[in-house]
Parts: C-alpha cells; structure tokens; sequence
C-alpha cells in the first residue's frame, strides 16, 4: 500500500479496520496457497472434506485388525492393526471407491438427462485436471472432486457429460450447461478458487 507523505493516521486506522476482513481473508488465502503440495501429512485428529463437509479422523486400531475406512456422519473411523503407519494410503483409497461410486451414479444420471452414453468411466490422480472427457466419449475424474460440496460436484459432472453432445466450449455448449445448472459460475469461481487447496490433499502420483 503507497500513502501520500500527509496522510492523516487516523483515516489510515479507518481505512485498515474497514477493510480487515478482506486483508485476512486474502492473507489465508495466500498463506494456504504457499504451502507446497503433499508436504503436510494428514494425522489423526484432523479435519478433511468429503462433499463440503468437515469430517474427523478417528483412530480405531487394534492387533490384527483389518484395514478399512468408514463414515459415521461426522466422523472418519479408520480402523487398521497397531503397525500400520500408512494413514494417507487408507483415505486415499477410501476416497477413491467414494467417488467411483458417487461420480459415476451421477454421470449416469445426467447422461440419461442428456440423451446421451459415455463409453468408459475411471477415476484418476490428475494434478492439474479435476476431469475430462475424450472424442471416445470416457469420462474421467480427479478423486479429489468428492471432497468438493455437492452443488460443484454435480456441475464438473454435468459439464463433462455435456461434452458428449457438444464436444466444446462454444456458446451453445454453455447454453446446455445452464440449462442443467444455472449457477454453474459460480461452482466454476468456487473450485477455482478452492481447488488448489484440494489438490495439495494426500498429493501423491497418478
């Protein structure tokens, strides 16, 4: 911030305490995006997102239990024996049959609603896509989309599975697109502006 040589300090403490929602929020932001992906491991205790919610992960470990995850509203019960360390392998695969089964039930369902099929469906690791769809008509998914709420979810899927009827971004596209979601900006703006904090979750090769 450049001030002039005479600025008075006390519309300077104004202008800082109206505009200090915006100052931390931008500072968040920042501080969230600097962190390099895939340094912070996640621990019990901790919080992550599953379709927008902020779930729990609970420990539930004894001698030779089996490995598994599951969810009990709130909370993430990861059950594994007393020598298993590798919890981000857990979540990362728990993640990934969720959204297998969520993505593709409503990939289904929009295609029904489109008239039209897919070929192939796959859940993939992309770093720098959350989802595509092929001339071949297979549709693919960065498993990190589950972690998303629900209403943005739903507008990645539908904007993929309307690339089977208009295999581009022209207007008549978008005109689909509306059709289905009239606020698909705003889910747009949202992983925009979210989704490299998503991306930096359990960040590992695809």
């Amino acid at each position: 911030m450049i001030l002039p040589r005479r600025c008075n300090l006390d519309v300077l403490d104004e202008m800082l305490e109206s505009k200090a929602r915006w100052i931390l929020d931008k500072m968040d932001r920042f501080v969230g995006q600097a962190q390099p992906a895939g340094n912070g491991r996640l621990r019990f205790g901790d919080a992550v997102l599953y379709l927008g919610q902020e779930v729990r992960i609970v420990s539930c470990q004894g001698i030779g239990a089996a490995e598994s995850v599951e969810l009990h509203g709130r909370t993430l019960m990861v059950h594994r024996d007393l020598g298993y360390p590798d919890l981000d392998s857990l979540l990362e695969h728990w993640y990934r049959v969720q959204a297998a089964s969520v993505l593709e039930q409503k990939a289904s369902e929009f295609a029904a609603a489109f008239g039209v099929r897919y070929s192939r469906f796959s859940i993939r690791g992309q770093r720098t896509r959350w989802a595509s769809c092929s001339h071949k008509g297979t549709l693919s998914f960065n498993w990190r989309l589950i972690m998303a709420p629900e209403p943005v979810v739903d507008y990645v899927v539908m904007h993929e599975v309307a690339h089977l009827k208009e295999m581009n971004h022209t207007k008549r596209f978008w005109r689909l697109v509306a059709e289905r979601c009239p606020s698909w900006r705003e889910h747009k703006k949202w992983l925009d502006d979210h989704g490299t904090e998503l991306a930096a979750v359990m960040s590992s090769p695809q």
